[in-house]
């Protein structure tokens, strides 16, 4: 797959746990980070995502929820999920 990033990537020496869940609450699936960058990251899921809402999601980088990220869809390879990090806009709380 052809490296589409424009900013360098981290990847992690040990696997970092966080959970995808729906905008509105309905699903969340359980995933671990392979790598991220400025702009997204590199997701393994470890259950099946079929049939759901992944146009935008959260990633949820810890247990109490307190950290996360407002994410899209850029790519599906088997298990492995790219996401971009959704950014807001100038201006808004």
């Amino acid at each position: 797959m052809k490296e589409q990033r424009s900013g360098p990537r981290f990847r992690f020496d040990h696997v970092r746990s966080a959970r995808m869940m729906g905008i509105d609450g309905t699903w969340q699936r359980e995933c671990t980070v392979a790598d991220v960058s400025d702009g997204g990251a590199k997701l393994t899921v470890g259950d099946s995502i079929e049939g759901l809402a992944l146009r935008e999601f959260f990633l949820v980088l810890s247990s109490m929820g307190m950290a996360y990220r407002r994410c899209k869809l850029a790519w599906v390879n088997g298990d492995q999920i790219g996401v971009t990090f959704v950014r807001r806009k100038p201006g808004k709380p």
